[in-house]
């Protein structure tokens, strides 16, 4: 079979899907939903990338992602893969995932929300939860609420935060300095 081709270094995100080994139910438990959840955010810290929303499925997962600072995508991806299958593999399998994964490039607003609709619809779909609400391994808790999760998600609420943080520095930096014989805050006497 040949390679598939990567479109990376195009400065957009992606649409990521990739599988447990052979289709199989591996992160079925709340334990390896919970594992893989960490291990996505602890790899988007060392790599330095965003990620716009994700799912966990019992025997797959899908991402949209920003291309990381550091490394290559399929680098931040091999990480990701070899660090929760060391860490979820039963003994008796040979491998945790299938060997490759599909990446579908995002160059628009109304594909990004396309793609993010099918991520956070996907345990509806396949008959898993009533409501995507209902599911505890997606984005859609933060995209719809600003729930903070194990995960960070870059969305409007993010942003806002940010700008919140950046206004509260700028206030604090902004400040007079105490002029001598004054403390912070207090006036002389």
């Amino acid at each position: 079979m040949p390679e598939p081709k990567r479109y990376q270094r195009q400065r957009c995100f992606h649409f990521i899907t990739f599988s447990c080994y052979q289709r199989m139910r591996l992160l079925s438990t709340a334990s390896a939903c919970q594992i893989f959840e960490e291990t996505l955010e602890r790899v988007r810290r060392w790599y330095g990338f965003s990620i716009s929303g994700y799912v966990v499925m019992p025997e797959h997962v899908h991402l949209l992602v920003s291309e990381p600072e550091r490394s290559e995508l399929s680098v931040v991806l091999q990480m990701l893969k070899q660090i929760t299958s060391r860490k979820l593999r039963p003994r008796t399998l040979e491998r945790f995932w299938q060997v490759r994964y599909y990446d579908f490039p995002v160059w628009s607003e109304k594909k990004m929300i396309e793609k993010l609709r099918y991520i956070h619809r996907n345990p509806v779909n396949r008959g898993l939860v009533q409501n995507p609400q209902d599911w505890p391994w997606s984005s859609f808790l933060h995209h719809a609420a600003g729930s903070v999760g194990v995960v960070e998600v870059e969305s409007r609420w993010t942003a806002a935060k940010r700008e919140r943080v950046a206004q509260a520095d700028t206030v604090r930096t902004t400040r007079p300095s105490p002029k001598p014989g004054e403390r912070a805050g207090q006036p002389l006497l």
